[in-house]
């Protein structure tokens, strides 16, 4: 009978939707960290559970023909890449094999879907357009990072390999000026200090929104901090102080204070340009939300007689791209901000067939319905969380000829794909993309079709 405490020596069998290397044990799951599908290892049983063991990496008797040197130094300590230690041919792979493996626990019929290989990037580094840091105390030192891989303490480093060089420098020369005048971190346990977090936005020119997370509005030498910051660092386009009271570990508070600036950047995806203020959700990928977008909008297959409904369109990128082929687009959004900045990013692309509401989608999309507002064609892009059941069921109601599915969690995508067939459409098109190399996340995009009956 396993125990903790037991020596094994296991072949890993897969990996497992938070990174971690599948082992069996007599058909009994265990789940090991830093292990990767092929590895034969050497563990030790830390934890034995109802249904699976966890185990501890002791030694890599003989690794996988996929697995690599990280190329982060900070990757055994750090909690945001899951996956630095294995080949990016075989991270896509993995990914693809994600969604099927969630498809099939769901039983979605994919008879009649062509499921493409994930869409990579040529050069995996250097991708995200927003990174949030914790920046805590550690001996009596500022420290500013990533959390620990499952946990909330601060992993300290002096750069991410997945943030632009220019946003590097600028969390670190902020580190230098929090030291320079005596700006204490926040504890969550004392509930003193006044720096909780740091958030940078980039965009395709370089430029960037430096976001300070207090705990209070009062931030001592505040002024000459940024008048440092902006001296130093040209790239800086607008300084955001944002105001988090609650002792929680939620990044960000409600309220925002311009200290230098706009308070927003600006960003494009193809031809269009779009507003971005502290709180609005963007792709943080560019280059992978170009295609991403590409493929959705080319399967949406819309016509200038065509109805659209693009369901938590955030800040109107897929609405925009999408009213430049339908005849009307309508998005819903419950984040009244982005709906701010959608509204002006029509204005500014000068789109005028589109229009937007603010609310939650399973409260606003039964009442379009009701005045008799139908689409042709939805597109929905959903939170982890997926589609309420009302939306789902309103979607059903109005039967448009395609659905296209934008989904960050497979899990909740095959769920709701399964309500869907249910009610008569098919599963035709399945394209991963790579949102987030190194990670275990994975963007899809699937197309529905109704079956005419």
């Amino acid at each position: 009978m396993l125990e903790a405490g037991q020596i094994k020596e296991v072949e890993i069998v897969d990996v497992n939707y938070t990174g971690q290397g599948v082992a069996k044990i007599d058909n009994f799951v265990v789940f090991i960290d830093k292990a990767i599908e092929g590895d034969h290892v050497e563990i030790k049983i830390i934890e034995k559970k109802k249904n699976f063991a966890v185990g501890k990496l002791l030694k890599i008797k003989e690794p996988s023909k996929d697995r690599i040197n990280p190329p982060c130094e900070y990757f055994y300590e750090c909690g945001g890449c899951q996956l630095m230690h294995m080949d990016y041919s075989a991270q896509l792979l993995y990914k693809k094999n994600r969604i099927i493996n969630e498809m099939r626990r769901s039983s979605v019929n994919m008879d009649c879907a062509v499921i493409n290989d994930t869409i990579g990037m040529e050069n995996p580094f250097r991708y995200r357009n927003k990174t949030a840091f914790s920046v805590a105390k550690k001996n009596k030192e500022i420290i500013i990072g990533p959390y620990e891989q499952g946990t909330y303490n601060t992993v300290d480093i002096s750069s991410c390999m997945l943030q632009s060089s220019e946003a590097d420098k600028a969390v670190q020369f902020f580190k230098e000026l929090m030291v320079k005048y005596h700006i204490e971190a926040y504890d969550k346990k004392t509930e003193k200090g006044t720096v909780r977090n740091i958030v940078i936005r980039s965009n395709s020119r370089k430029e960037l929104m430096l976001i300070i997370v207090t705990a209070t509005e009062n931030f001592h030498n505040k002024d000459i901090i940024v008048k440092e910051l902006i001296s130093h660092i040209k790239e800086i386009k607008t300084v955001v102080q944002n105001i988090n009271s609650k002792n929680i570990n939620l990044v960000m508070g409600y309220k925002n204070i311009t200290l230098y600036g706009e308070g927003i950047i600006n960003d494009s995806i193809g031809e269009l340009i779009f507003t971005i203020s502290p709180e609005t959700f963007f792709q943080i990928n560019p280059l992978q939300t170009e295609k991403l977008y590409s493929t959705a909008i080319g399967y949406a297959n819309l016509n200038k007689n065509d109805i659209c409904f693009d369901i938590y369109c955030g800040i109107g990128t897929i609405s925009l791209m999408a009213a430049k082929r339908a005849k009307k687009v309508y998005g819903v959004e419950i984040i009244e901000q982005s709906i701010v900045n959608a509204r002006e990013n029509a204005l500014n692309n000068n789109v005028i067939n589109t229009e937007f509401f603010t609310g939650e989608a399973e409260k606003i999309l039964p009442v379009l319905y009701s005045k008799n507002i139908i689409a042709d064609v939805v597109i929905v892009d959903p939170p982890r969380k997926g589609c309420e059941k009302e939306v789902i069921n309103t979607i059903i109601k109005m039967s448009p000829q395609r659905v296209v599915y934008v989904s960050c969690n497979p899990s909740t995508l095959s769920r709701d794909i399964k309500l869907l067939e249910s009610a008569g459409y098919e599963l035709k098109q399945v394209q991963p993309v790579d949102q987030f190399p190194w990670t275990t996340h994975v963007e899809t995009v699937v197309l529905m079709s109704r079956v005419e009956s």
